[in-house]
This record gives C-alpha cells, sequence and structure tokens, in this order.
C-alpha cells in the first residue's frame, strides 16, 4: 500500500496518440496552399498516416531504444578481418526503415514531390532526428549523381526506392541504398579547397583510386558516398561505393565514432582511404559545382530539421500548460505563461512556413514551367538565409519551452533534453553561421537576379502591414552599404529572414500570428528573451493554434 505522502496528482499526461501531421495547423495549412488541387487528397492521406505513426507510443519507445543504444564501431571480426562495420541498435532501423518507405528519400520524381516529402521529412523528424541524417543524403544525392547519366541509372532508383534494406552489398543487388557524404577534412573544415584527399586516375575511363581522409562521415553503413578529392585538374566530385560490383569490400576504413554533444543514434565516422577505388561524378576541376546542388538540398532539410525540433518542443510546452494548474488555475491561462508560449508559437510557425515555401519553390524550379528560373534564383539566396537563421533560432527556442516544463523538462523521462542537444546539430551541419551568411553576400553581389527573385518575393506582401514594409525598406538600406559588409554579414542576413519570414506570414497566417511576428520581430516592441511580446495582441488564439489535439 503505497503512503499517503507519494499521493500523485497535477502530473501532465505523455503527449502520445496522437496525429503530429494534422495537429500542425501550421503545416497543413503550408501542405494545402503548395500542393495541387487534384493531389491533396493522396498527399494528406499519407502525411495523416505518417502524423499517427510519429505522434504513436511504439515511435517513442524506438527513439528512445536508439538514443539510450548509440552505434558501436566493429573494426574486426573475431578472427581479425578488417570489416569496418557499425552496429546500430534494432529501433535505428526500424525508425530509418519507417522513413524510406513512406518516401522520404523520393521526390525529385514524384508530383510534388518536394512538398509532399518535405512535409513527411519534418513530421517523422518529431519522433527522432538521428535517422535523418542518411536520409537527408540520400535524397540530396540525386542531382548530383544526375551529372552521370550512367551512374543516376544504377543509383536513382535504388536511392528513391521506398525499401529499405540494411547490410552491405553491390548496390546492383540492392533494391534500395542509402547515400552518405564526406568533404570535411581535419586541416580545412568547411574550407574544401584545402582538401588533400588525392585522386588518381586508372585506365578505365572515370575510374579512379582515392587516398586520405575524411574528418566527418556520417551514416558509415551507407551503401555509397559523394566525396570531394584532388584530382590533376583539381578539386573533383567522386562516388564511392562499400561494396564493389564483385561483391568484394571496397577499402573504407573507420577509425573511430564521434563522441557527439547530440544526435546519437548517428553512427558520425573519421574515415580513411586508402586506394580506395572511386567514380568520377561529374568532370575535373568542377567537384565543388557538381556537389553544390547537394549541399543545398541537406542546406533546406538542416531548416526543416530545426523547424521540426521547435515545432515538437512547442507542443510539449503547450501540451504541458494545459494540464498543469499552477497559483489557482491552468498554467496556460496564467498571463505571463501565455506570452512565452505564444512567442514560441509564432517563432515554431514563421519557421514552419518558411521551410515549407522553400520546398515548394524547388518543385517550381524543377518543373518545365516557365517559373522554373525564377525559382532556382530565389532559391540560390532564401536557402542559406534560412538556413543560417531558423537553425540558429532552435537553439533558444527549444531551451526556452524546456523551462516551461520546470524541473520535468530537464529530466531525461520528458524528452525535452534529446531536443536540446540535438538543436544545435542543424546550424553547424553543411556549414555553420559564418558560412551561410557569407554566401548570402556572394550571392546578392554575384547574381544580381538572385537578388530581385528575392525582393519579388517579399514585394507580394508590400502593403499588409507597415511594419513589414519599414523593415524591407530599412534591409534595402543595409544592402545598399557594402562598405565593411562581411563584418556585417550576420546583421544583414538576419534581416532579410526576418522580412522573409514576415512577409510570408502576412501572406499566409492567421491575422493574430502575423500580427505577433510583424510587432515583436519587425516593430521593435518585442525584447530580446521569448515571452517579451506587447501588450494588446491576441495571444489566446496563437497558443490555441499551436496546441496539440491530444493537449
Amino acid at each position: 500500500m503505497a503512503p499517503s505522502t507519494h499521493t500523485v496528482t497535477n502530473q501532465v499526461p505523455l503527449l502520445v496518440g496522437y496525429d503530429v501531421f494534422g495537429t500542425d495547423r501550421a503545416l497543413a495549412d503550408a501542405v494545402e496552399r503548395h500542393t495541387p488541387a487534384d493531389l491533396l487528397g493522396e498527399v494528406r492521406e499519407e502525411l495523416g498516416a505518417l502524423g499517427v505513426a510519429a505522434g504513436s507510443a511504439q515511435a517513442q519507445e524506438w527513439a528512445a531504444e536508439a538514443n539510450g543504444n548509440p552505434p558501436v564501431l566493429r573494426t574486426h571480426d573475431r578472427y581479425g578481418h578488417r570489416i569496418d562495420e557499425v552496429a546500430y541498435h534494432p529501433s535505428y532501423h526500424r525508425l530509418l526503415g519507417h522513413a524510406v518507405s513512406a518516401g522520404l528519400t523520393d521526390a525529385w520524381g514524384r508530383p510534388a514531390g518536394h512538398v509532399r516529402r518535405a512535409a513527411g521529412f519534418f513530421v517523422w523528424s518529431q519522433a527522432e532526428q538521428g535517422h535523418g541524417c542518411p536520409v537527408s543524403m540520400t535524397h540530396a544525392a540525386v542531382p548530383a549523381l544526375r551529372a552521370e547519366p550512367e551512374l543516376a541509372a544504377v543509383w536513382e532508383p535504388r536511392l528513391t526506392a521506398h525499401t529499405y534494406e540494411p547490410g552491405l552489398a553491390p548496390a546492383e543487388r540492392k533494391p534500395g541504398a542509402l547515400f552518405g557524404m564526406g568533404m570535411t577534412e581535419k586541416q580545412g573544415g568547411s574550407d574544401v579547397r584545402a582538401n588533400t584527399t588525392a585522386a588518381r586516375p586508372l585506365d578505365a575511363a572515370g575510374e579512379y583510386l582515392l587516398t586520405g581522409h575524411k574528418w566527418f562521415c556520417s551514416a558509415p553503413m551507407s551503401d555509397g558516398f559523394l566525396v570531394l578529392a584532388q584530382a590533376g585538374d583539381g578539386l573533383t566530385c567522386f562516388l564511392v561505393p562499400r561494396v564493389l560490383p564483385d561483391g568484394a569490400r571496397n577499402v573504407f576504413r573507420i577509425q573511430r565514432l564521434k563522441d557527439k554533444l547530440g544526435n546519437r543514434s548517428n553512427a558520425s565516422s573519421e574515415v580513411e582511404f586508402e586506394d580506395t577505388w572511386a567514380r568520377r561524378v561529374g568532370e575535373e576541376g568542377r567537384g565543388v559545382r557538381t556537389i553544390i546542388e547537394m549541399v543545398a538540398a541537406t542546406r533546406l532539410d538542416c531548416v526543416l530539421g530545426s523547424a521540426a525540433v521547435m515545432r515538437q518542443a512547442v507542443a510539449q510546452a503547450v501540451h504541458h500548460a494545459t494540464h498543469r494548474r499552477a497559483f489557482g488555475g491552468e498554467l496556460v491561462d496564467k498571463p505571463l505563461m501565455r506570452n512565452v508560449l505564444a512567442d514560441l508559437a509564432v517563432e515554431s510557425e514563421a519557421a514552419t512556413v518558411l521551410a515549407l515555401r522553400l520546398a515548394a519553390a524547388y518543385d517550381t524550379a524543377h518543373s518545365d514551367g516557365p517559373e522554373a528560373a525564377g525559382a532556382r534564383a530565389f532559391l540560390r539566396i532564401a536557402v542559406p538565409v534560412a538556413k543560417y537563421w531558423v537553425t540558429k533560432r532552435c537553439t533558444p527556442l527549444v531551451a526556452e519551452a524546456l523551462e516551461c516544463l520546470g524541473g520535468n523538462g530537464y529530466v531525461e523521462e520528458s524528452g525535452m533534453p534529446r531536443l536540446l542537444r540535438e538543436s544545435p546539430l542543424n546550424s553547424i551541419w553543411e556549414g555553420s553561421g559564418n558560412v551561410q551568411a557569407l554566401d548570402v553576400l556572394r550571392a546578392v553581389q554575384r547574381e544580381p537576379g538572385a537578388l530581385d527573385a528575392f525582393l519579388t518575393e517579399l514585394g507580394a506582401a508590400r502593403g499588409g502591414d507597415h511594419r513589414l514594409d519599414a523593415a524591407v525598406k530599412d534591409m534595402l538600406g543595409e544592402l545598399g552599404d557594402l562598405e565593411g559588409v562581411e563584418g556585417r554579414a550576420r546583421r544583414v542576413v538576419e534581416r532579410m529572414a526576418l522580412v522573409l519570414q514576415g512577409s510570408l506570414l502576412v501572406r499566409w497566417a492567421p491575422p493574430a500570428v502575423s500580427d505577433a511576428f510583424c510587432a515583436a520581430r519587425l516593430g521593435g516592441e518585442g525584447g530580446a528573451a521569448f515571452g517579451t511580446l506587447p501588450h494588446g495582441l491576441d495571444l489566446a488564439s496563437v497558443v490555441d493554434r499551436a496546441a496539440p489535439a491530444a493537449s
């Protein structure tokens, strides 16, 4: 019999057994907005099924098991043979298999493929984030491989297949395959042109042997990798398969796995190449240009991944405050807590709307329509702008959402510490903040068509809110003064991100959401911390919109 002093009251039930997609009104609205009417029913059905799976107790159990049992490196078998394999917990395979079967590596050939795939990635990433790395790289490898039609013919049907088959085998024997990427080296980091991995050509056309190292190579059990190495004419892109066509293992020596802050379920490794067989992808000396579309696509997934973490953190915070009583009433009804929750919800919705707008632009950019060129120009600036800002906002938002749960949020069982550890990753991956900011400036200065497309997007909301109009004018003033602009790059890109988010919310979000965003982010009426929205806004509507239905 339990002692009377241990009666449990006023504890919040788990947020479980809910539709992650259907209860996210910002996401559902974006999908409806960017999906052709004749496909909408089909897309809603597939995202609804994925949303129910993501909100299930089973998915939560898989996530806890995959992160509680990190991957283990096995360099040799029991007899001393070098095997370079990584063993994952079965739940990692379950998460990854569900993602692949849901089409999260299949965007490039389906109608509205990028929007439906982006929304699915957003939904399923809320279940667990670590397995999203190979999903993202597999999806993003497709446009790079198309530089070599012969390679694309072999690999693309397998990369876009809805079949997950773990284990190492030649590509021809696998119905589905995964890809990774290796660019970063010890001495260069983001400066990939400082890479020292050398490529020696063989007699057969397009075949090389690589010797060198890669400091970060995620998902090392993938079937193939796109890597950069120095060939005769300069930095070049190569495809390195784990298994050769004859079934022999390629030389792919995994030296160790990284002991990371978060992303614990995913293996990130250091690898060494020594006469490792590779196929050239694209022309010699054009490696960065060849791989750049892969980088751009994974940068969009950084935005989606951060937005997904933000959404899950907000859902948990609102759910907690709805069920928790304090000081004589529900926490969600306390004016100051409502301000905090509304501020978090506005930030989350701004990230969601921007991420799905970029996905829609990808669909347009890869169409045969007259708007394709404009969409490509818009993405050239909008992707690094969004990658810079959304990933930067993730960590402070998750930390504030965790605080909404009080001490319970600091405990592993709540799931919030895992979200917090995950939150800085996407800001670092695929180029950290300075790299993104400088890339935006490079596009502004060298590609006037990209800036024109960006300004055209902003212009669609002109006159919708005076604070937005004033902020756009200020931003143009910043862009018109290029003296010392490198040192001001973060400030400039931050302003570009805010006016882009503001323009999208003014066009498409409920007035309560867009009003709060424009007041706090553009009108100077908010503070530096979350929970400082000005008086007079309809905060109850904002919080209600952000609540998961299970609340």
